[in-house]
């Protein structure tokens, strides 16, 4: 049996963040992270929960930053209310921030 941990240690969640904004697929990060995990003496991460790590960082990078929408706000690109409901995490991203 491989042992692999419940809870990832920070710099492997770091690692897992880092090479999401690759275009690697979850599975070529789980083996990198595995690799590094191996190399620093912590347990490997299972498949399951570093894709759920990979689709939640690839998420996050869709949304835009406060900055992002303040400056829209400051240009008229969205109104003044946007900022209220992007601090709330109601905002819908703008076209910009969609992918194609």
């Amino acid at each position: 049996m491989v042992p692999s941990a419940p809870r990832l240690h920070p710099r492997l969640v770091n690692e897992i963040v880092r090479l999401s904004k690759s275009r690697l697929t979850a599975a070529q990060i789980t083996r990198r992270v595995g690799t590094k995990a191996a190399d620093d003496g912590l347990p490997r991460p299972s498949y399951e929960r570093v894709r759920l790590l990979v689709h939640e960082a690839r998420e996050r990078a869709l949304e835009p930053s406060t900055v992002d929408v303040l400056l829209d706000v400051a240009f008229r690109v969205r109104p003044p209310d946007a900022i209220g409901a992007h601090l709330a995490g109601t905002l819908p991203p703008s076209r910009s921030t969609r992918r194609r």
